[in-house]
Formats: C-alpha cells, structure tokens, sequence
C-alpha cells in the first residue's frame, strides 16, 4: 500500500485558495493539494491509493495502469455537506427491498460470435452456419456448440437470451451500451464513458454484503477494449464505486491479488493500530470546525483497512486452499482459475464479480482461435455451475456470459484485404444487430431460450432484447428498483434505464 502523497492534508490547509481542486499546484510550495474552504466549511481529504500495477498492452497497442482509490474519490468536486447527503441517501435506499443475490458477468471482450455457440443455423448457406455442427444438450430443442459438450449437460441450469441486439459494431459503443445500457455518443473516436456501470450501480444500492470484502471485484482486471477500468467504473457516482481489481493470474502458484500487497515499513500490525492512524490523521489537518465530520470523511477509508488487515478478504483470494480435485475440474489455466475465484468472492460476501476474458476479436482464423477458447470457456461455465449447485449458491448466485458484440453472420475470406486465406480460415467482423446472453442462477429459470433471430441470424426474429432490459433483468434478482433515477452532474435525475422492464420470461 502506498500513501498518495497528491493527495496528503495539509496542516496549513485554511490559508490555501477557496476552491483548489485536484490537480492543481499550491501557488506556494509547488506540490499538488486539495482544499475546499468556506465561511462556514474547512475541511480537507486525505486520499490512499493502492497500486494495481499495469495491463499488457491491448488493442490499440496501450497499457494502462489501474489502482483502487479509497476514501472520498469521485466527490472531490462537491461541498462536505453534499457528500454526506448524498452518502446518507444512498445508503437508505440499497437498504430497501434488495435481496442478498450476488452477479458473476462472464465478460468476454472483443466480440463471441452467437452462430458458433449458442444461435447455430445448421441449414443456413455454408458461409453462414459456420465449421462446427450443434449437438443435443440435456434440455430437448436446446441445442449449442459441439466444442460445448461440458455446458450441453447443464442446460436445464441456465438459458440464452437469442435476440439481444443493440445495432452497433463499434467496439467502444458496443461495450459502453451493454455495460452501462446507455449509448450517450460513445464510440470509437470518443471513448469517454459518460454513465455507470451495471456493477457500479447494483454494488451502490446494495451497499456490501459483509464487511471486510470488497463490494464489487473483478477478477483478475476490469477492461472493455483495452480501457481500465473501462466501462465497469462507477463514472458520474464515484470513483469508490469503481471495482477492486485483483490483477495477477489466479492460476499461478501462490496467487495473490497486488492490491492487497504492502510497501516495505508498513505492516499489519501497523494499520491495526487504529488509535496511532485517528492521531496520525488529525495531525494532518487541525482546523476541522466540526470532528463529527471528520468521523465521517474517515468511514469512506473504513474500507480500505479492512480489507488490508482482516482475513475476510485475504481468505477469499487463497485458491491453494481450494481441494485440487475441484480446481482440475474447473481446469488449470487462468480463465477457469479466475471464474473459480469470482466463486470464492461471492462466497465471502461481493455482490458483483466481473471474470475478464479476452481476445474475442476474430476477424480471421476463426478456426484456430475457437478451437483454443471455447473448450476453455465450456469447462469453465460448466465447473462453475456444477460448484455453485452442489454449494446450494445457485438460487442467489446469477452467472452472466456475454461481450459487447456479436460477430457478422457472413463470415470473410481470410484475407483481412490480402488474397482469401492468407490470414488463415475465414473470420467474422463486428455486429450488433443479434447477438446472445447466458443467464442462469439467482432465480433465473434454466433450460429456456428467449426470443430467436431470422434463418440467418441476422436480426432479432422474436422478442428483441434491449441491454435495458438485461439490467432490468439483473436488479430484479437482486432486489433493486429498475426504475431508480440518480443525479448526471448538472444536478438532474436521470432515469438508470431507458427501458426498465426485465425478461420476465427467465422468471
């Protein structure tokens, strides 16, 4: 853990600028604060950071570092008092009517294709239905992907919504609608995510299950095309509704999550001790009007120390204490490994676990990179399943899968523009126009499909689906009020969904 020292009190605070914000140089020392100073109101924040060290490079050839910020993050802007409104609201209302469900979204980034797992056209033209045949799984007319055989015996565990569409190609526009159910002119040429996230939103109604863990998790990075923490963030409600990102690689020996990792001098014993932290803290700032404030400003870092100090957390990651019949199950590479830890943190009280998977950008040699994926994928989701039935955490444990997008149901050449073939064998490009959902868990009925797409699944035949209506779909298992409005940042209520109605045939 390492103290950001941006963000620091300054025992001299009251003499600084009315309205210094982030960012910007103290006219006098030349070092970075935040101040905000009224007639009636001096306070000042202080801010830990824990570093989560940095992605590989995606997409568009970035890497970006991420951390987990702590204490009054994402309302640095606004007046204490508004703060402790808005907290004190918040609060009130995740406490009425939510139930103690958790979410695993099965985030497969860069686009799956729907013709070769879920929606196959097995008498569609040859470019169409695709290299793999469908077989019979457990529930009659239910049919998936050959390369499926492990899901195939738990259909009667979880269904597929075949018609969701959101009609865009653009990687950007397609993650920020299916993330945040709003599209708000994302795209390619402008990244910025202008609403929350589905996890964000659901982890700020409910508040946390049980303390000591984080809330909302991802497991082992949240990234929608490359950005991090990208559209899962908490965006306009705050930074500390951003997920805790695990990062590592849960099928390594030993893992450990790095946010959870000490600098050297600072130890367990250390953090424990909360009477030297209360000094330490009011040494930093001595010009609070009211410490009952103070009191309050301290509960947001509340958080961080338990999940530093106390073994909720630490627990939860330790996999080696997993039986290794059961790992073997799952399979030992890192994406089954990751959906056995999203697993284990819904079992130690998050509400919201994202298991990223990426790499679904097939534009050619679709064979190669199926043939390597979707088996890993099957033994994953089907281990999954199996764990939380035989756990009794299925009825509260909702299982998504899903990506931003589909792929085109005509597949191309190969060629990528080169001569057919060069690239290997045929691939497919982006598209939104039909696309899929596994759902299944949380009170969610298995063994149905929802809704079809036309004989060359193309566009939604039957009963289109809306990324509105997956959210719906989501708050109604946990209890949450789909029609719940927050503030956009001009002070306006804001309807979350465009569209709250849930798929009630999955009820």
């Amino acid at each position: 853990m390492k103290i950001d020292r941006r963000f620091e009190l300054d025992p001299a605070c009251e003499y600084l600028p009315i309205g210094l914000r982030l960012g910007e140089n103290h006219p006098a020392r030349g070092s970075t604060w935040f101040c905000n100073s009224t007639p009636t109101t001096k306070w000042c924040l202080s801010m830990m950071r824990i570093e989560l060290g940095q992605t590989g490079p995606y997409c568009d050839r970035q890497s970006r570092r991420s951390f987990l910020q702590l204490g009054m993050a994402g309302m640095a802007s606004v007046g204490l008092p508004d703060i402790l409104k808005a907290k004190a609201a918040s609060t009130e209302k995740s406490k009425q009517g939510t139930k103690p469900n958790s979410v695993i979204l099965i985030w497969l980034d860069g686009g799956p294709s729907h013709l070769d797992m879920y929606d196959m056209k097995p008498d569609a033209p040859e470019l169409y239905r695709g290299l793999w045949k469908p077989i019979p799984t457990k529930v009659p007319g239910f049919d998936i992907t050959e390369l499926y055989p492990r899901q195939a015996q738990h259909t009667d565990k979880f269904s597929i919504v075949r018609s969701l569409h959101h009609d865009t190609g653009d990687h950007f526009a397609a993650a920020h609608r299916i993330l945040t159910a709003k599209a708000m002119g994302v795209s390619g040429a402008n990244t910025t995510q202008r609403f929350p996230s589905l996890g964000a939103i659901a982890t700020r109604q409910r508040g946390n299950l049980r303390p000591g863990v984080p809330p909302y998790a991802s497991v082992p990075v949240a990234s929608s095309v490359g950005l991090v923490p990208g559209y899962f963030s908490g965006q306009m409600i705050g930074m500390q509704f951003d997920p805790f990102q695990t990062e590592g690689d849960p099928n390594s020996p030993n893992f450990s999550p790095s946010g959870l990792s000490m600098s050297q001098g600072l130890s367990i014993k250390r953090l424990e001790d909360r009477q030297s932290l209360m000094t330490t803290m009011d040494g930093l700032c001595r010009n609070f009007d009211d410490m009952q404030k103070t009191t309050v400003v301290d509960k947001f870092t509340e958080q961080a120390f338990e999940l530093v100090t106390g073994p909720a957390a630490r627990n939860a990651f330790k996999l080696d204490t997993e039986d290794p019949r059961l790992r073997d199950r799952y399979g030992r590479h890192t994406w089954s490994q990751s959906m056995l830890l999203a697993r284990r943190l819904v079992e130690a009280g998050v509400s919201f676990v994202t298991v990223h998977l990426g790499g679904w950008d097939h534009h050619w040699d679709l064979k190669t990179g199926y043939d390597n994926y979707l088996p890993k994928v099957d033994q994953g989701v089907a281990a999954l399943f199996e764990d939380l039935d035989q756990r009794g955490m299925l009825d509260t444990t909702l299982v998504m899968l899903c990506g931003e997008f589909s792929r085109t149901p005509k597949m191309n050449d190969g060629g990528n523009g080169g001569p057919a073939g060069s690239k290997g064998t045929p691939g497919r490009d982006h598209w939104g126009n039909s696309m899929f959902c596994l759902l299944g868990g949380g009170g969610v009925k298995g063994g149905r499909l929802v809704g079809s797409t036309d004989k060359m699944g193309v566009y939604p035949a039957s009963r289109p689906v809306t990324p509105s209506n997956l959210h719906a779909t989501v708050y109604k298992v946990m209890g949450i009020d789909p029609e719940i409005e927050i503030m956009d940042p001009e002070g306006r209520p804001m309807a979350v969904l465009d569209d709250p109605s849930p798929i009630h045939e999955l009820f």
